[in-house]
């Protein structure tokens, strides 16, 4: 994705009203934007062409658009997601995390802060993208393998969906492998401004790749605190 080159943009929405306005509004932002209004209509077009970002609303008549992010995973890891629902019900967000998701938005929602997060989840897609992922398919942190290539973990066989946020993070540990890591230095990788991020935004998402990195996430000893500075991966 090169400043030239208008990013590709899956927009999955079957209400008409609300998919008018926001593919006639990401076409004024200069995005090249695909529009379909089933889950049949999504997989065709995944399989006809690839997305930089893909933007699914949760439920629609034929199925759901949780099952469209599982594809993409599939065939197009890199592809970010955020996912627009009608709900903001824990399960849906927690889901939605397992699956990779860059963001969940709840409608109805504000469109220049959607814009915003979709130039963020960009931001990071070409942060994490495979030109720069390097040559390495795994790298071993703890007790899981990290596939940069696939925004995947593996952990005693069983795989784990990671963010574009994570997988961030974890580049720049294991590039500083050994090296404190600030938390500013952290914010200022995997977020945005934009997103008003904090130093305990690090922490919520240092433990969760704890669970997956750490025999026992309660004792780390893999990633370390280093008290008033930020992190270390060992």
């Amino acid at each position: 994705m090169s400043d030239l080159t208008p990013s590709r943009l899956l927009v999955l929405e079957d209400e008409k009203n609300v998919g008018s306005t926001l593919v006639e509004r990401l076409q004024k932002e200069g995005f090249k934007v695909t529009w379909v209004k089933s889950i049949a209509g999504a997989i065709e077009e995944i399989h006809s062409q690839v997305f930089d970002l893909a933007i699914l609303d949760v439920g629609l008549p034929d199925g759901s658009g949780f099952d469209v992010a599982a594809l993409l995973r599939k065939k197009q890891p890199g592809t970010a997601v955020i996912f627009l629902t009608a709900f903001g019900n824990a399960e849906d967000r927690i889901r939605g995390l397992e699956l990779g998701a860059e963001d969940y938005v709840v409608k109805p929602f504000h469109l220049k802060e959607l814009i915003l997060r979709i130039r963020n989840g960009l931001k990071r897609a070409q942060f994490v993208s495979p030109a720069k992922a390097g040559s390495q398919e795994a790298v071993s942190i703890g007790q899981a393998k990290i596939y940069f290539l696939r925004f995947e973990a593996e952990v005693d066989g069983q795989v784990i969906a990671l963010s574009h946020k994570e997988v961030a993070l974890l580049k720049l540990l294991t590039e500083r492998r050994g090296q404190v890591v600030s938390r500013d230095e952290i914010l200022n990788h995997a977020w945005s401004e934009d997103e008003f991020p904090t130093p305990r935004t690090v922490d919520n998402f240092i433990m969760r790749i704890r669970r997956l990195v750490e025999v026992n996430p309660e004792e780390p000893e893999v990633i370390k605190s280093i008290r008033g500075i930020g992190y270390q991966l060992l």
